[in-house]
């Protein structure tokens, strides 16, 4: 029987090695430093983490207090090996580029194809934004997303957001949120100004949570996607 293919989480502690080169650093000292670093899945999770040979972690640094603090792992297979907060560390590098909010999975691909799909997104019975010439972006594991032209989405129901969020594969978002009938719908839209690289064709373009939204594909209305940001609590309405 054909089998779907396994993304996280797992219900197993899963493990993968790197032959990157990983260090840390925090106040200018370099405090990890490893070429023999795992990449884990602790179960329930979607993200990995780096698991270091305690060898390569510098626990407390020369002339820092307090001491960096680590924690081991209950399974035989990583014995030696500890797990250090991402917050504990104030930059983390995968040789001499600089990683953000977690370590990449080796097994998520980002792709930002453009597109002339016809796309439309509404909000309890108002029209948001409309647009022929969307990027989607396709990430292993997440529902596609619909980046539209700025000059494409109504601006006159657009207002600032204060909400910040980040991502390993494509940088760092601001948000808008809407306001209809005089209520304000938080976050309804996010948009990178600065993407990385890999994604640098979402510049200037707006993405709807398709979880909060109904978006309207070639004239086909799409499910809303289930998961964690379907349940983000929403002041007005909760999303159906």
């Amino acid at each position: 029987m054909a089998a779907l293919h396994p993304i996280p989480p797992f219900d197993e502690l899963t493990y993968f090695p790197t032959s990157r080169w990983i260090r840390g650093t925090r106040g200018g000292v370099t405090v990890i430093d490893s070429r023999d670093a795992l990449l884990v899945w602790e179960p329930g999770r979607k993200v990995p983490i780096y698991a270091i040979p305690a060898a390569d972690v510098a626990v407390t640094p020369a002339g820092e207090a307090p001491s960096l603090v680590v924690r081991t792992f209950d399974d035989p297979d990583l014995a030696g090996y500890v797990a250090v907060a991402w917050d504990a560390v104030e930059h983390w590098y995968e040789e001499d580029e600089e990683v953000f909010v977690h370590p990449r999975d080796p097994f998520v691909r980002v792709d930002a194809l453009s597109s002339s799909r016809h796309v439309r997104v509404e909000r309890d019975g108002h029209q948001l934004a409309e647009s022929d010439s969307p990027v989607l972006v396709f990430e292993t594991g997440l529902p596609t997303r619909y980046y539209l032209p700025e000059s494409d989405v109504d601006a006159s129901v657009l207002a600032d957001s204060d909400l910040h969020t980040g991502c390993p594969y494509k940088g760092f978002a601001s948000y808008r949120d809407v306001v209809l009938d005089g209520r304000r719908h938080p976050g309804l839209f996010w948009y990178y100004e600065a993407p990385f690289n890999d994604v640098s064709e979402i510049s200037g373009y707006l993405a709807p949570y398709n979880e909060r939204v109904d978006l309207t594909v070639d004239g086909e209305l799409q499910e809303r996607p289930a998961g964690p940001l379907e349940r983000r609590a929403d002041p007005i309405r909760r999303a159906a």
